[in-house]
């Protein structure tokens, strides 16, 4: 193996392995999104009563943050291309069951069921992605177009959704999945199942504390910002929550393979990555909610028009991750991390301005920052986590680094959603990207500056692909 810059890895990374790993995320993160705008088609076909509608779309958010530790700790026992191929194989069986769903109930225990395969996908995804580059500079441009493929997942879906939606109803938004784990499937099919010589066996009740610490929080986070926090259910859940996570860190003092592996604990660098990437993602999708708030609530504008609004903030995410993993090739991961959390900042800054007089374009402009905090910051932590984890526990890295984003996602909801001022938001958002920055800093990573360690251009390793294909 020849670990120059741009050369290729163990795994020849064809163009086909490389769509194969991306279009199963694609469809994770399609998954995500493409139900919303079916919702009301399946109240009106089941006869779903409002209070649990919501719940056929939230079930799979919370089923797949809550397993995505677990799911890390899975495939690093088994391998990897094994758990994402299964993965891959059940979420197209469970879409089709979710497409023949009798009762809302039947829907919301299949998607609950599909969050699980989804948890299962990233981890070994990425960690399979880790594996086929040597070279630290082509693996972090790797990730870069990755996350731009996947991201586009989330963007299409309501989109593709309401398309299906109109030629069929709702149960085609389920149907199309099938099609797509197969395209992923056959594409990847030629991975190796690399596993760590020495084999960590399960931490089961680690394990099982996690994923109880993690549902509950999940769901806590979501059902209090959504529905308020004037009942007991949000805050018995967030208890549940902080009582099962202290009483995981009591047993992993205690076992000899803990669920979150000491080798993985001690790396500073790689603990202020997760925090950086769960904070990037607090941000983005907390102003997201609260400006969809301001926007129909302060200044009365439709759905539509509220969605067109975001449109600027939303369709750079399909193209600028790419350029993020150029930067971090190039810089490396700690410095890039630093400018796009100080993009947070400056949006925060802007909002501290949005008093009720702003203007829309005042209030729009903040949405530049953000989107370059969220490009540069999430792509740059991920190459960091798949480029300096352990081998034995990168499915384990890349499930606490998933956790921690989808966790910063209902964080940010629940914290900056009930905000009723703007300005209250650009306060809090300065405050907890000042404090990442902080963490970013301590964690940081010397970066190599010899010759060997600068990369080729993305063109170049594109270039490769497309002839190794």
């Amino acid at each position: 193996m020849n670990g120059g810059a741009g050369r290729l890895g163990p795994m020849t990374p064809s163009r086909r392995i490389f769509a194969g790993l991306s279009i199963g995320n694609f469809l994770v993160l399609l998954d995500t999104s493409i139900l919303n705008v079916a919702l009301p088609d399946v109240q009106r076909d089941l006869g779903s009563s409002s209070t649990a509608l919501p719940w056929a779309a939230v079930a799979y958010t919370i089923s797949f943050a809550g397993l995505l530790l677990a799911a890390g700790a899975v495939s690093d026992r088994f391998g990897a291309r094994k758990v994402y191929a299964g993965a891959l194989a059940a979420f197209a069986a469970l879409s089709l069951a979710c497409a023949a769903a009798p009762s809302i109930g039947a829907l919301i225990g299949g998607r609950v069921l599909l969050g699980a395969a989804a948890a299962c996908m990233v981890p070994s995804s990425v960690a399979l992605l880790a594996g086929l580059f040597e070279h630290p500079g082509a693996r972090a441009r790797a990730i870069g177009v990755w996350a731009a493929v996947t991201s586009s997942g989330l963007l299409l879906g309501p989109m593709l959704g309401g398309l299906l939606v109109t030629a069929g109803g709702w149960r085609l938004v389920f149907l199309v999945n099938p099609s797509i784990a197969a395209l992923a499937l056959l594409l990847s099919r030629k991975l190796a199942n690399p596993r760590p010589a020495q084999v960590r066996p399960l931490d089961l009740p680690g394990i099982a504390l996690s994923v109880v610490a993690l549902v509950a929080l999940t769901y806590g986070l979501i059902d209090g910002g959504t529905n308020g926090w004037g009942r007991p259910i949000p805050w018995v859940s967030v208890a549940v929550a902080v009582l099962a996570g202290l009483a995981l860190a009591v047993v992993e003092r205690r076992v000899e393979h803990p669920v979150l592996p000491p080798s993985l604990v001690a790396h500073r660098d790689l603990d202020a990555s997760i925090v950086a990437a769960a904070v990037a993602t607090l941000v983005f999708y907390g102003v997201l909610y609260s400006l969809t708030l301001w926007l129909q609530g302060e200044r009365g504008w439709t759905p539509l028009q509220t969605g067109l609004a975001f449109v600027p903030m939303t369709l750079p995410m399909c193209v600028l991750p790419i350029f993020a993993g150029r930067l971090v090739a190039r810089f490396g991961a700690r410095r890039v991390i630093l400018v796009g959390l100080a993009f947070d900042v400056l949006a925060g800054a802007l909002l501290l301005g949005a008093t009720s007089g702003a203007s829309i374009g005042w209030v729009l402009a903040a949405q530049v920052p953000l989107v370059l905090a969220s490009t540069t910051v999430i792509p740059a932590a991920t190459a960091d986590v798949a480029v300096h984890a352990p081998a034995e526990v990168a499915g384990a890295a890349q499930g606490a680094l998933n956790a921690g984003r989808q966790a910063g996602s209902a964080l940010g909801v629940a914290i900056l959603g009930p905000l009723a001022a703007l300005p209250h938001v650009g306060l809090v958002l300065v405050g907890i990207s000042v404090l990442a920055v902080l963490v970013a800093f301590a964690g940081r990573r010397p970066t190599p500056r010899s010759d060997q360690d600068r990369p080729q251009s993305v063109l170049a390793t594109v270039n490769r692909w497309l002839t190794k294909a």
